[in-house]
């Protein structure tokens, strides 16, 4: 009986010996995320082609950009680790101001009020008295954008109270959106000072 056996080799690709040294050509930690660096900076990003315009002979469709996947386990542990490092802070903070209370659970109208308080902030609201209010308004747009697009995104499944909440808070910030930009439109028109 002349069977023969599949050849194969076995490759020991662990990085340490049993006594702990690094392997003859194993790179550490910080060799591997240095090379890995320095691959994903050499690498080419292409815009995707904006909506309505077809790319041209020497443009190439963007391609989507690999998303990691991550395992039911590994995201279970990282979730568990998270809310373990969440409640020793908590426990840090009770421990250094006893009065405070336990910190409430993260509403959808908490994401809500996040966009909103950006959103002003970059209108200029919380200015220090006497100081002039500065103003990002592009930063602005892109909150009020990011909202909206949040309530497109979650149609049909909000409560009355957080939908209504989402309408109110769009209604307000784009009105105030449009008090700045009108202020500035008519601002350009001005002549200078002293100019005529």
């Amino acid at each position: 009986m002349d069977e023969k056996q599949p050849a194969f080799t076995v490759t020991d690709r662990r990085k340490y010996t049993p006594e702990g040294e690094l392997r003859e050509g194993a790179r550490t930690e910080t060799e591997e995320r240095a090379q890995d660096s320095a691959a994903a900076s050499e690498k080419v990003v292409t815009m995707p082609t904006p909506p309505g315009r077809e790319p041209t002979a020497k443009e190439e469709p963007a391609e989507e950009p690999e998303l990691q996947q991550f395992s039911a386990r590994e995201t279970s542990e990282q979730n568990e680790a998270y809310r373990e490092s969440s409640r020793q802070i908590d426990d840090m903070l009770r421990h250094a101001n006893p009065e405070m209370g336990a910190t409430g659970a993260i509403t959808f109208e908490h994401v809500i009020q996040s966009f909103y308080v950006s959103a002003m902030i970059a209108m200029g609201a919380g200015a220090e008295p006497g100081q002039k209010a500065r103003i990002d308004i592009l930063g602005a747009r892109q909150s009020i954008d990011m909202l909206a697009l949040l309530q497109e995104k979650t149609r049909g499944n909000l409560t009355q109270r957080e939908e209504a909440t989402m309408q109110n808070v769009l209604f307000e910030l784009r009105m105030m959106f449009l008090e700045i930009t009108n202020a500035i439109a008519q601002s350009a028109q001005r002549p200078a000072d002293g100019k005529k």
